[in-house]
């Protein structure tokens, strides 16, 4: 009789197979990733990984699902201190993550987005609109939260200016993954960005300094 393995070790084991599949997507791509080399970089049976994961694409998935969590994480909102701040370091830091992009799942996603499987099935996978949508409600949440909070007055509808902090942030990432960020200017871009978004969320500066005392 197989001894019972116990829900923690089932999903810690799981997480450790999605970060060994990320490394291989961001390795090889999508469309030359295999549930083969997945198994190899993480030394684990055909059976074991099927247990997990019923083909590639599923595997896909649950690695975006994985990665999309992290950026989640940057938009919970401090109970302290004024969020502008945090949402300023959040666009900051983008650059290191955009100027490293090809030690990211870019290319991957690209091909995966490109690919026959999807562009033919999209009701097949859920996740890619559900992801859009999630990332854009957190934003939004954190511009309302500084509404409710009296530090923001946005001049746009914040729903608006969530859709447009992530589209430019992708847009970014993809013409740096095609060029280089040589050519992108990171920085500079990112700096244009927070100029743009300083001036559509309005955020009071007196805010800043009666929270700093």
């Amino acid at each position: 009789m197989a001894p019972k393995v116990s829900e923690e070790y089932k999903k810690e084991r799981e997480r450790e197979l999605i970060e060994a599949a990320k490394k291989v997507f961001i390795e090889k791509g999508f469309v030359h990733a295999s549930m083969q080399d997945i198994m190899d970089k993480a030394g684990i049976s055909r059976g074991a990984l099927y247990s997990y994961f019923n083909n590639i694409n599923h595997v896909f998935i649950e690695v975006l699902k994985y990665d999309d969590e992290k950026d989640i994480q940057y938009f919970v909102p401090s109970e302290e201190g004024p969020l502008w701040p945090q949402l300023k370091k959040w666009i900051e830091e983008q650059q290191i993550y955009i100027e490293a992009i090809d030690q990211t799942l870019v290319y991957a996603k690209a091909e995966f987005f490109l690919s026959y499987k999807y562009t033919h099935n999209k009701d097949n996978f859920p996740y890619i609109s559900e992801r859009y949508h999630r990332i854009n409600e957190v934003i939004e949440e954190v511009l309302n939260e500084g509404m409710r909070k009296g530090e923001f007055s946005p001049q746009q509808s914040t729903h608006s200016i969530a859709r447009y902090i992530l589209s430019f942030i992708n847009g970014l990432m993809l013409d740096t993954f095609q060029l280089g960020y040589e050519h992108t200017k990171v920085k500079d871009q990112l700096s244009v960005l927070l100029f743009s978004l300083e001036k559509l969320i309005n955020p009071k500066s007196t805010f800043n300094k009666e929270h700093s005392c």
